[in-house]
């Protein structure tokens, strides 16, 4: 009944020491982190001086940010965090008067083609698209299979 009982100690503290040092070295998946509003550039790009909250609201959904004390500034706020590394924030503030979209602030896509182009290169990873000179299959479906 005791060996049994050591066994048991014995295994535990095994599991327990693998969690930290497997924790502790990164080996453990770390997901990319995204939140707040999600806007794609052509609805930012339709956002016109004179626009209603009702039509902002159906163009850009609900925003991040009403102040409670002045709600004539909305902010659309987005995080995202890729594998843990460093926390990239947008931030898109527009500014009614009487119900009436008058200007925005801050820019929510202020990366240019360049910046964005070097920050995909950082995702690349084994997939290559189908295509017809290979085939019409991917890199992920080596067998040929549908």
């Amino acid at each position: 009944m005791q060996t049994i009982n050591r066994t048991r100690v014995i295994i535990w503290a095994i599991a327990l020491a693998s969690g930290f040092a497997l924790g502790g070295c990164g080996i453990l998946y770390k997901p990319d982190v995204q939140q707040g509003n999600l806007m794609e550039q052509a609805k930012v790009n339709e956002l016109k001086p004179g626009m209603t909250k009702r039509q902002v609201i159906t163009l850009l959904g609900a925003p991040s940010v009403i102040s409670p004390f002045d709600s004539s500034r909305w902010d659309y706020v987005s995080t995202f965090q890729h594998r843990g590394g460093k926390v990239r924030e947008r931030k898109l503030t527009l500014i009614f008067k009487n119900d009436t979209l008058v200007r925005t602030e801050g820019h929510f896509f202020a990366e240019t083609p360049q910046e964005m182009l070097k920050a995909s290169k950082t995702f690349e990873g084994d997939y290559i698209p189908s295509t017809p000179e290979n085939g019409g299959h991917s890199a992920d479906n080596k067998s040929g299979g549908g």
